[in-house]
């Protein structure tokens, strides 16, 4: 097994091998890239088909690149109408994210949900290629598998899936670039995924942020080298790091506080931080005054505890070793700080998949970090040190796939419609194309590529058509009580019954399109 030990500067791309073994590593590579991409989109699509997306938020980002494939703003009226920004609202008023548009394209091919969940399998997958390029460079290649599979079955990669589409597709390919890309030595190739992750999310210049503290931090150690004084921190990486912690912080500031209102969004929407204060000058200063309150914050609920244990004890706690794991950080605490919004500091949702890739490179680091002292101080491990850390993450992995959405692949009724299933396809079927309907959270996804699709909520927006559903609690209601009474009111303005079968109901009401 080749290895490759640096000392000074970058990382070098060093063939190891002969030309066969490389085109052999190359292959198999190529090949878990294309089973994973297959698993994902697998697990995805059965989803969908057995009723178990939602309208939040994949019919959110259907209308929204169906308008970018038409050459319009990404306008998504299901989104726009239930949180009051009217039926015309741009989702980048939402979320800052117009890497949405290189999707458009493969709506001219087919247009529907469909569409994101494949794109969105293989984005993740793609990931693969630039975590198992480092980790051959610092480990060697045995243990790169180990590194591509950990991640490939992590644990937030697959609660990613089970939740849907979103932005966060593309940001375990971006990241694994900017750290691959720039560990090799390719700084421009380093830079374009960085400029590139800023067009997924307002917030993705906080995990440039943090990669520049990283670059501007590195301890004078690195792969068990103890570097010279005046290769502490080279000028490169000094000047790099800065500019990554500049650019990043002021991207993030521009995108959340002049953009996503230049596109009629609200600044405050998603201000979590009121523990700390009512704005980000106030909760600054209170966190510089008040340290505790942070430390406070972070443990409070218990559950953000459980949650940033999660993300790094399959990792065997490797990314701790790793400076790395900064990159990481700011993002982290974006979501520990909130004091609402409890969906962020959860381990499912997809919001853990943002800082995964950077954690398997950051344990990957950590590993070579811990064998180069281990060398230093036990030559006959030299060998033997480097596989076993990240096989051990792998089987860790391995570990935790039934105890998260993975889980589900048992579930028969993901793979063969049930009587429900059965019930929210007929009650689809019985939408008119072209309808605008009012349709309940779990059934918006089947309808959205022939219907225009609005959310059925506590409020009626004079849809001619709705499909209410009353045989569980569907979001955003907080009761199937209160969900039964919401149809009562239909019909007690002028709705009829349409269908009914296994707690679906279909309403019509003939009355002029409001849109």
């Amino acid at each position: 097994m080749a290895e490759v030990v640096v000392a000074h500067g970058p990382a070098r791309e060093v063939p190891a091998g002969t030309g066969g073994d490389t085109r052999r590593r190359r292959a198999l590579l190529a090949a878990l890239i294309a089973a994973s991409a297959l698993l994902y989109a697998a697990y995805a699509l059965l989803r969908l088909r057995a009723f178990r997306t939602g309208s939040y938020d994949l019919v959110i980002f259907d209308q929204a690149v169906r308008s970018y494939s038409r050459f319009d703003l990404p306008v998504a009226m299901v989104k726009g109408v239930h949180n009051g920004f009217g039926p015309h609202f741009s989702v980048l008023g939402d979320h800052f994210s117009p890497v949405l548009a290189v999707l458009a394209p493969l709506y001219w091919i087919h247009d529907g949900p469909e569409t994101l969940l494949v794109a969105q399998a293989v984005l993740l997958a793609l990931a693969i290629w630039p975590i198992a390029r480092y980790a051959e460079r610092r480990l060697g290649p045995r243990a790169a598998y180990c590194a591509a599979g950990a991640y490939a079955l992590s644990w937030p990669i697959a609660e990613a899936l089970a939740f849907d589409f979103h932005e966060v597709a593309f940001v375990p390919l971006l990241s694994a670039l900017l750290v691959e890309r720039h560990d090799a030595g390719r700084r421009v190739q380093a830079a374009v995924a960085a400029f590139a992750l800023l067009l997924v999310k307002e917030d993705m210049g906080l995990l440039l942020a943090g990669f520049g503290l990283y670059l501007l931090t590195r301890p004078d150690e690195q792969d068990g080298e103890r570097r010279r004084p005046r290769d502490l921190l080279p000028r490169g990486d000094r000047r790099a790091g800065l500019a990554y912690v500049v650019v990043g912080l002021v991207a993030t500031w521009v995108s959340s506080r002049v953009l996503i209102a230049a596109f009629g969004g609200d600044n405050g929407y998603y201000w979590a931080y009121g523990a700390l204060g009512p704005d980000v000058p106030h909760a600054a200063v209170h966190a510089l005054t008040h340290p505790w309150d942070v430390a406070t914050v972070l443990v409070d609920p218990p559950q953000k505890v459980v949650t940033m244990a999660l993300v790094v004890l399959p990792l065997l706690l490797l990314p701790l070793a790793s400076p790395l794991t900064l990159a990481a950080v700011p993002l982290l605490a974006e979501r520990m700080l909130a004091s609402r919004f409890g969906n962020w500091w959860e381990p499912h949702y997809h919001y853990n998949a943002f800082i995964i890739a950077v954690l398997v490179l950051a344990a990957v680091d950590g590993a070579a970090r811990l064998r180069g002292r281990l060398r230093g101080r036990l030559r006959a491990a030299r060998r033997a040190a480097p596989l076993p850390p990240m096989a051990a993450v792998l089987a860790a992995t391995l570990v935790c796939v039934p105890l998260f959405a993975y889980r589900h692949l048992a579930d028969p009724a993901l793979w063969r419609q049930n009587e429900r299933a059965r019930a929210a396809s007929a009650a689809a079927a019985a939408i008119p194309d072209g309808a605008l309907v009012e349709a309940a959270n779990g059934v918006g996804p089947a309808l959205t590529s022939r219907t225009r699709v609005l959310l059925w909520d506590e409020r009626s927006r004079g849809a001619p058509w709705v499909v209410a559903y009353v045989g569980r609690l569907e979001f955003p209601f907080s009761s199937v009580a209160e969900q039964r009474r919401r149809v009562g009111e239909l019909e007690a303005a002028g709705y009829r019954q349409v269908f009914r079968r296994d707690g679906y109901i279909v309403l019509h009401r003939d009355v002029p399109d409001p849109w």
